[in-house]
């Protein structure tokens, strides 16, 4: 009696391991295709404020709407670093969201044409 005892327990604990560890797994697993996707990226000036909300870290729906206002009164941002000239936003705001942050015309990067095939 003893014996068979002590085996279920053996077996118990085993089983518990063995969960434990396929959790872990799953867990270090979620985590690390998380942190490998590429942050979602906002371009500050053509982004609405529901957009700049959702990409920007730290920024929520009121300094969202200061961004477009402060675009909008003084043109477009010139650098990532002038998003700290909007009030409520500082420095490390901007270092925090440097690689979310897009200027220019476009938010999607565009790739370059191929050169042209000299024909003889």
């Amino acid at each position: 009696m003893k014996t068979s005892f002590t085996h279920s327990i053996v077996v118990s604990l085993l089983l518990a391991a063995g969960l434990l560890s396929t959790g872990a797994h799953a867990a270090t697993q979620a985590s690390a295709r998380a942190g490998s996707q590429a942050p979602d990226k906002v371009n500050l000036n053509t982004a609405d404020a529901a957009t700049i909300d959702r990409v920007l870290l730290n920024v929520g729906p009121s300094k969202a709407e200061a961004i477009v206002a402060y675009r909008k009164e003084h043109g477009s941002f010139k650098s990532p670093e002038q998003l700290a000239l909007v009030k409520g936003i500082g420095l490390k705001t901007v270092e925090k969201n440097r690689d979310r942050i897009v200027l220019g015309g476009s938010a999607v990067p565009v790739r370059p044409h191929p050169a042209p095939v000299a024909r003889r």
